[in-house]
């Protein structure tokens, strides 16, 4: 099992192949200066179906990349947090407004993924579990903590993502003992709000017991992950990566893609 975190600036996009290769992105960011995008990548590999694309933010650095994802692949299944209709995402960015990402996103919800299928699911072998934990609106009114967060337990290894969860909805969250019980056995940490201070949470830091390396896509927001990089080392247990040297914070701005290998007896990053 493979998991891949791209290199797409401020944004958010990553592939989990599955040991059967059944494929799950998380987010659809694209990035701008080298031109990477999520559906010409996949198909440049020979991958013309997608087998669920799960969304955790509903800012346009999360889904920069749809309509070169939508245009290119077949997306099978679409994961989110469902209490964010088209009405409500055009209510929570009238002031900012849409980008063209966001705009392809919900036309394909509309459209689409309308909820009505009766499919099953895709089997993701080796995934051994796939939990999803978000606040719902009108309890929060904007879109960062209205983020879905997603544990993947890839083998024995605990992965994380957050979106750009903020303390208040962190906070909230921690109510559900299910997800208190999955920060504990999270290994690999995807920092919230791409390493931002405000995604610095002290109560979910008490529950990050196991986790090795945290990871930060963060290119455009250098200063602001710079100055929470202490808050985050402090996490981790740290572990090899790509050399002998010890790491414990992993970021596209100085790493480009990172990569990690599960198996069901080790685990490693590269």
């Amino acid at each position: 099992m493979k998991l891949q975190i791209f290199d797409v600036e401020h944004g958010a996009c990553a592939l989990l192949t599955a040991d059967n290769n059944t494929r799950l992105m998380i987010d659809c960011g694209h990035n701008a200066l080298s031109n990477w995008k999520p559906g010409t990548y996949l198909k440049s590999h020979g991958i013309l179906d997608l087998d669920m694309l799960a969304i955790t933010n509903y800012d346009e650095d999360h889904a920069s990349g749809a309509n070169d994802l939508f245009d290119n692949i077949n997306v099978k299944w679409l994961s989110r947090n469902p209490s964010v209709s088209k009405k409500i995402i055009n209510i929570l960015k009238s002031e900012d407004g849409k980008g063209p990402g966001i705009e392809r996103l919900f036309d394909e919800i509309e459209n689409t993924f309308t909820g009505n299928a009766l499919s099953p699911e895709p089997y993701f072998e080796g995934l051994i579990t796939r939990k999803l934990f978000y606040n719902s609106y009108p309890a929060f009114d904007d879109e960062n903590n209205l983020s879905m967060a997603i544990f993947l337990k890839c083998h024995n290894t605990g992965v994380m993502f957050t979106g750009d969860l903020e303390k208040a909805g962190f906070s909230t969250l921690l109510r559900n003992e299910e997800f208190r019980k999955a920060l504990g056995e999270t290994n690999v940490y995807i920092a919230s709000h791409h390493g931002r201070e405000s995604g610095c949470s002290d109560e979910v830091a008490a529950l990050l017991k196991n986790v090795y390396y945290v990871v930060i896509s963060d290119k455009g927001y250098t200063y602001d992950t710079q100055e929470t990089n202490p808050f985050y080392r402090n996490l981790a247990k740290g572990g090899i990566f790509r050399s002998e040297e010890k790491r414990f914070v992993l970021t596209t701005r100085n790493d480009g893609c990172i990569n990690f290998k599960f198996t069901p007896d080790s685990w490693c990053p590269y």
